[in-house]
This record gives structure tokens, sequence and C-alpha cells, in this order.
């Protein structure tokens, strides 16, 4: 891994021969040993990790990390991918403040684990309509895109709703495309985009590939997340019954062909990961949680085109 550590402005790690990495996501937060949880799984084939926090870093002392991780993946051609910190930024309690100082000690240290990616919930203005966060969004992420652009980071905002609506949330306002196009008409630059993935659009009846191909220039990192919805209950009982309706799914069980999602990508010229957001899946769970995701992982490199073949010179 030391090949791969920098000093200064971060930059994107090599994406391999394939261009897409596979990877997944690993738990960073206080208590959790994310060196030696990427010790056990990097011999099942992941090819990268995204980092996360819940809410704060938790006291994690992020150059010391660096080291840690850095060893964990020393003589393999794994990366690590993204830095996360998922929380509401918006807040202003003292929650949102030590979220907001996480997405700051995060783009102040991508560099140190070789990667130009931050990623996180955008936040919200609790209990409002969405348009009415963009004041506060463009005063709290207005000077962290300027902080990132000059580290060379890019941000990038997950799409997931967190039981919220255009009407009302608590956590996140980029959960659909309506939201984006104001987030970065108040936000603009080159480094604000989208840490995107089908499953919390699929959730919200939206089909994902159409989506994918008009957005996909702010994609700077998928989630491996899937989602299967039953349009048998859809058409009977609706999408406020007591019946669930769809469920997140691993990649591989869920109802997308992510050989469809790979296209688009390589057709738009991304370069970058795809990491596997495991723990969601109804049936890969608990005891089956990894067999699930090594499955996932195996399924999204056959849709990326299976093992690499040099030409022929």
């Amino acid at each position: 891994m030391a090949k791969k550590r920098q000093t200064g402005r971060a930059s994107a790690p090599d994406s391999g021969p394939m261009g897409i990495r596979i990877g997944t996501l690993v738990n960073a937060g206080a208590g959790t040993d994310p060196a030696g949880y990427i010790r056990q799984i990097l011999p099942h084939g992941f090819e990268s990790f995204s980092l996360m926090f819940w809410q704060t870093l938790g006291g994690r002392d992020l150059k010391k990390l660096a080291v840690e991780v850095g060893e964990a993946l020393e003589g393999s051609d794994a990366v690590v991918s993204s830095l996360g910190i998922f929380g509401n930024a918006l807040k202003g309690d003292k929650m949102g403040r030590q979220t907001l100082e996480g997405w700051r000690k995060c783009i102040d240290a991508a560099h140190l684990f070789g990667c130009d990616i931050v990623a996180g919930f955008a936040g919200r203005v609790e209990d409002v309509p969405i348009d009415q966060s963009m004041k506060a969004f463009k005063r709290v992420y207005g000077p962290l895109a300027r902080r990132a652009a000059g580290k060379g980071v890019r941000l990038a905002f997950e799409n997931c709703d967190m039981g919220g609506d255009w009407q009302r949330g608590g956590w996140n306002i980029a959960q659909n495309p309506t939201a984006w196009e104001m987030m970065f008409d108040a936000v603009p630059g080159e480094n604000i985009g989208l840490q995107w993935e089908p499953c919390h659009q699929m959730v919200s009846l939206i089909d994902p590939l159409p989506q994918l191909a008009r957005w996909v220039g702010r994609v700077f990192h998928v989630h491996g997340k899937d989602a299967t919805v039953r349009w048998d209950i859809v058409r009977e009982h609706g999408v406020h019954g007591p019946h669930q309706f769809a469920w997140h799914r691993t990649p591989g069980f869920g109802d997308t062909d992510w050989t469809d999602v790979i296209t688009i990508l390589r057709m738009a010229g991304f370069v970058g990961s795809i990491d596997i957001e495991g723990w969601h899946d109804p049936v890969y769970r608990r005891e089956l949680e990894m067999t699930g995701q090594v499955a996932g992982l195996n399924y999204l490199k056959r849709c990326r085109g299976g093992t690499f073949v040099p030409n022929p010179k």
C-alpha cells in the first residue's frame, strides 16, 4: 500500500486494469478495528474499501488509522476508495457540529489514504420541505467544497432518503433529481457530486437506469446495493399500506442487472469503485452476511466483464 500513499493533494487511486474496482464498506467508527476487519476479508478478493463513520469520527485519529489501514493493504492491489461521514451537518446542534467537523477532518486527511472522495448525507433542516434547506446547504457546503477543491478532493452525497420525503425528514436532502439540481445550483463546482446507488431510487419506484444515464457525469462513487420491488403488492395495496413492498438487497439478489449499470458507467468514462453496502439484505444476513457479500462481489466482477485478459501484442 505504501506505493499508493501520497502527500499534499489527494488523487484518485489507481482503478486497476478493469477501470472499475469492486469493494465493500468498512465501519471505521469508535470501538471498531477497520484494519483487522480488512485483513480478514481481503483474501476474498475485495479490491477497494470505503471507510465510513456514523455522525461523528468518535475521536478516531485519522493519521493513525491511515497507517494501520495502509499496513493491512500492504502487498495487495486493493485501495481505499473513499472516506464517509454520515450525519446531519445542517442541523446545528452538538451532533451536527461534530458531523461538520468530521467532514472537515476527512477532507484534510483524504490524501493520507490515497483517495480523493469524501462522502455522506447532505443533511437537512429538519421537517421542512427540501427547498427550504438550500440556504443552509449553501452556507455549510460552500466552504467545504472550496476547502475540498483546494486539496483535490471531491464531495459525494448519498441518495438515501432516510425515511424522509420532499416535505419532511431529518437527515438528507440529496434524495432525488429535483433536489440534486437545486443543490448543484446552490453550490456549483466540478468537485460536488453523488454517491449513487439504484436501491434508494427503486424503493421510491424510480427506474434507476435512465436516471444513471442522465446523471452519470455527477456520479463519483457507487454503493453496491440493490432492491427487490414486489409490484404485485404495489398494485394491490399501494405503498402506504401495512405490507412491505420493497427490500434492500445485495447485488446479484435484487432486480437490477448490474451489467447495465456498469455499461452506463463505462460508456460515460467513469473510473472508480463500486463498494458493496452490506448489512441490509433480508436473506443474506447474520451468519450469511459475508456469504452474501462475497457472492455479490463475484457477481459484480462478472458484470464488469470477468477476469482481465490482456490483448495480444
